[in-house]
């Protein structure tokens, strides 16, 4: 036995553990490691269940992205031990991953190695990414395949939140017998909120949900609803 290596195992055992206490502390030790990765990332609270092969950090670029549980990125496989089992060879497998900016994973995602995802991608929950998947794309599936454009999902999603909402606002006085509440809805604001009636509803969160796209926002955005009785009568609530 090898007592320095396994001392160094050891070690870097302990401060994977311990970078995965925070997520800039693991963030700082990806790139600690030697993998690129950018400034504005999103990580799950639940940063131990997410894992980031750092076996061949050079291997690895990863742009601004938000990244939920279970999130798995690989750039090697072991399938050599069946090789070097049956054949007595050792063969060796590795591949680049990069991953562009503002892409959303959601939970389980799995990406293999040798994959190039472009900007401005969405991949599904649960989806196995072993190809390439373009920019503007929205991708789900076993293995990952590209269902739409951004830009499909950006018009449907458009239109489909109005409903959605409706309901939402209508589940809550089924549920509760209650007429809901303006604090419950700090995801659907903007169907009866724009810069003409804001202030009249100062505590919803703008700045929180909005981010950098706060200022753009208020000078283009237009309410649907004229404001929020407006919008509770439109569920059919008065």
């Amino acid at each position: 036995m090898n007592i320095k290596r396994v001392i160094r195992s050891r070690i870097r055992n302990w401060e994977l553990h311990l970078s995965k206490t925070s997520k800039k502390r693991y963030i700082n030790y990806l790139r600690k490691q030697g993998v690129k990765i950018g400034e504005n990332i999103w990580m799950t609270p639940c940063i131990k269940t997410v894992n980031i092969d750092i076996t061949r950090p050079s291997l690895v670029e990863i742009g601004d992205v938000r990244i939920d549980r279970n999130f798995t990125l690989l750039t090697h496989d072991a399938g050599f031990y069946v090789l070097l089992n049956k054949w007595h060879e050792f063969i060796p497998q590795s591949g680049k991953v990069k991953i562009g900016n503002n892409v959303y994973f959601a939970r389980n995602c799995t990406v293999f190695k040798g994959v190039t995802i472009g900007d401005n991608c969405i991949i599904g929950f649960g989806s196995v990414v072993t190809h390439d998947i373009p920019a503007n794309s929205v991708a789900v599936g076993v293995p990952a395949r590209v269902v739409g454009t951004v830009e499909d999902y950006y018009k449907k999603r458009s239109t489909k939140c109005i409903s959605e909402a409706l309901a939402y606002a209508k589940s809550i006085e089924e549920r509760f017998h209650r007429k809901p509440r303006l604090d419950e809805f700090w995801e659907e604001f903007p169907l009866f909120v724009d810069k003409e009636n804001m202030h009249l509803y100062p505590h919803l969160p703008y700045k929180r949900q909005l981010r950098d796209s706060f200022d753009y926002w208020v000078e283009h955005h237009k309410r649907i609803y004229d404001g929020f009785e407006e919008f509770l009568k439109a569920a059919g609530i008065e």
